[in-house]
């Protein structure tokens, strides 16, 4: 369910980046909106950082890390939507997943990366960020993304090679990264439209289900 209200949710956000607000279907046919961060989202942040497991912590941070310092939420939540982008999926208000880039000072480079709330997971909504980011970053003359992930990361090692842009990858000490052009070509676009596709095909079988008769 996404709250009427937020259909104003980005008046702060430049008028560019607007239509990135919008509402998106997951694999499992959940309603979720996506838009931009803003600075009233800190308490959200911060509960939503809490809610992760451990293990999800560690694979984004890379080590134990059970709360956000004040100075980590004020950087998170105050970005400039150019060099500096998050976007939030929120779900009935709730704040389950964030993605962002930062873009390496002087280059058309952004490091990207992504955190699912634990029962948000398999879901798509990593791919969802992506798409989302890589539009916002291709707009502000970012031409590449780059991540390093955990060896063991397969999830999000997924996300990026499933992504439809065109992923190399280096490994050292069981961590991985990837490097990859975030321009919208031809195979990227093929991708994304049959990945939206399914997603719209698996919402209807499980509308399907729900709206079948009932016990005679």
């Amino acid at each position: 369910m996404i709250p009427a209200e937020q259909d104003d949710d980005v008046r702060a956000v430049p008028g560019h980046l607007a239509d990135l607000a919008r509402d998106e279907q997951t694999k499992g046919g959940v309603t979720v909106h996506l838009r931009p961060i803003r600075p009233d989202d800190a308490a959200r942040l911060v509960e939503f950082h809490k809610g992760l497991s451990t293990r999800s912590v560690y694979r984004r941070f890379f080590f134990v890390h059970p709360s956000l310092s004040p100075a980590e939420v004020e950087r998170f939540t105050h970005v400039d939507y150019v060099d500096r982008l998050a976007i939030v999926a929120v779900d009935d208000l709730r704040l389950v997943a964030v993605g962002r880039y930062e873009r390496r000072s002087e280059t058309t480079e952004a490091e990207v990366a992504f955190v699912v709330a634990d029962e948000y997971q398999h879901d798509g909504i990593g791919t969802l960020l992506l798409e989302h980011l890589a539009e916002a970053a291709w707009r502000n003359g970012i031409t590449t993304f780059v991540a390093e992930t955990l060896a063991e990361n397969r999830d999000m090692l997924r996300v990026f090679f499933d992504s439809g842009f065109p992923v190399t990858s280096t490994s050292e000490s069981g961590t991985i990264s990837v490097r990859f052009p975030i321009e919208p070509t031809d195979a990227y676009e093929a991708a994304r439209a049959s990945r939206h596709t399914r997603s719209e095909r698996g919402a209807e079988r499980g509308a399907e289900r729900l709206d079948g008769p009932g016990p005679t």
